[in-house]
């Protein structure tokens, strides 16, 4: 008689609890155990789509210590596994008609201890993921940030890295589509070109954007917009790619970037732009940020703040808690960043001297953009895994796809904020309506 902890009594065991679950579950799923069996997860599955389990000690870890981290870990180093799509293509087979609550009601929780109380020593060698942040990835405190540590473990994973997924412009923020069907390319052109008409930029004007990324969008406006336009980035990588464009392009006379923290950065502007940038700010570090911004730009020019963004909380202390889907973020992808409401945006912008003129959601648009880079990235997964190894590109995979899951339900969210510097009373010299931005767009 095999004991209660045996291999025997281990498959055994997963094999009636996944048994029991499908019919609840009933998803065009099945999961792979690790003796090679195949066990569907509902009436209709079809075998496409397979969840693949390295070893009983799967079932160990997750049971010992059900986190999102531990998932994440277990599914980086390679001890779960999908089969037959991509992690986008996962996510549309999980939904059903009826809602996860309800599905997962059904499933007895006492079945559920029972069936895995086996798996109680069981163990896989999940060891600390090495492409994780070492140093403090909160950052809350402005004296102990390293804004330039955090911009790099980011954005200086390659170049040839991020072309795998950005698209033609390397363009690394939410997309535009005037149709949802229209391609990413087209997105991101329609995205550059409406931020150039929200700052009403015209020819001549002097135009700084802050967190410039690899240059398309001060290229975009120097090129149809005929402004001289200046990018800041602390990220090395970046910079010589938009110091490559900007030459390839012949824009060196209308058009450059430096190394630079926003905060040492002298001049005088009559546009501002911070597309994605103020995410890696914090909310502790918002009026300085501003107060900067506004220092740069002369009286009625413009700012356009382009950010993710949460919901507003009830309490500072529920804002301030660390859910576990944003430790993954800070620790293997965006150290040091931090998703503020959008109220705390115009509030702040109020406070620091601007007047907020228009402000735009732009969630689903992300949903889809995310969506392109994730499925962009996994068909190009044997080019990543050579780049940047397996581990990393599964953790990127992993968090393109939960961006666009959380974009598409709301968890998650986006605004272009438009506001101007006010220095004194008087008209704010805005016309009387939006059709600036969409008349012969």
């Amino acid at each position: 008689m095999a004991s209660f902890f045996s291999a025997e009594t281990q498959l055994n065991s997963i094999r009636d609890l996944l048994k029991s679950v499908a019919e609840p579950l009933d998803l065009n799923v099945s999961v792979r155990l690790w003796n090679g069996e195949v066990i569907p997860l509902g009436a209709n599955a079809d075998g496409k789509f397979v969840i693949s389990l390295s070893g009983p000690g799967v079932i160990g870890s997750m049971m010992r210590r059900p986190t999102l981290e531990m998932l994440v870990r277990l599914y980086a180093t390679g001890h779960i596994d999908f089969e037959g799509g991509d992690l986008i293509d996962f996510s549309e087979a999980l939904k059903t008609k009826r809602s996860n609550r309800a599905r997962l009601k059904k499933i007895s929780k006492i079945m559920l201890a029972k069936k895995t109380l086996p798996f109680l020593f069981a163990k896989t060698e999940v060891a600390d993921l090495k492409d994780g942040f070492r140093d403090d990835m909160v950052g809350r405190d402005e004296s102990k940030r390293k804004n330039t540590d955090y911009i790099q473990f980011h954005y200086d994973v390659g170049n040839e890295f991020y072309k795998l997924f950005l698209g033609s412009e390397m363009v690394y923020t939410c997309a535009y589509f005037k149709d949802w069907s229209n391609s990413l390319d087209q997105a991101q052109h329609d995205k550059l070109d409406i931020i150039c008409r929200k700052l009403r930029l015209e020819p001549g004007e002097r135009m700084l954007d802050i967190g410039c990324g690899w240059g398309g969008l001060i290229c975009h406006a120097a090129q149809h917009y005929g402004v001289k336009a200046h990018g800041i980035t602390l990220s090395q990588e970046q910079y010589e790619y938009a110091k490559a464009k900007i030459e390839r392009l012949g824009l060196s006379d209308r058009v450059t970037v430096e190394i630079c923290d926003y905060a040492d950065h002298q001049g005088s502007y009559d546009k501002i732009s911070s597309i994605g940038m103020s995410e890696h700010i914090g909310t502790a570090n918002y009026p300085r940020y501003f107060n900067k911004i506004n220092s740069l730009l002369r009286d009625r020019g413009l700012v356009l703040n382009h950010a993710i963004a949460r919901s507003a909380k009830p309490s500072k202390r529920i804002a301030a808690r660390i859910r576990p889907e944003r430790k993954f973020l800070l620790k293997y992808i965006f150290p040091g960043s931090e998703l503020i409401p959008v109220g705390t945006t115009t509030e702040v912008l109020e406070r620091t001297g601007f007047e907020v003129h228009d402000v735009e959601s732009w969630r689903e648009h992300y949903a889809i953009t995310t969506r392109f880079w994730c499925k962009n990235l996994s068909a190009n997964k044997e080019r990543a895994i050579e780049l940047v190894g397996a581990e990393r590109y599964r953790l990127w995979v992993a968090y393109l796809a939960g961006a666009s899951g959380g974009f598409t339900a709301g968890s998650i969210k986006i605004y272009q904020v438009v506001a101007s510097k006010k220095a004194g009373k008087g008209v704010s010299g805005m016309p009387p309506t939006r059709d600036y931005i969409y008349r012969a767009a």
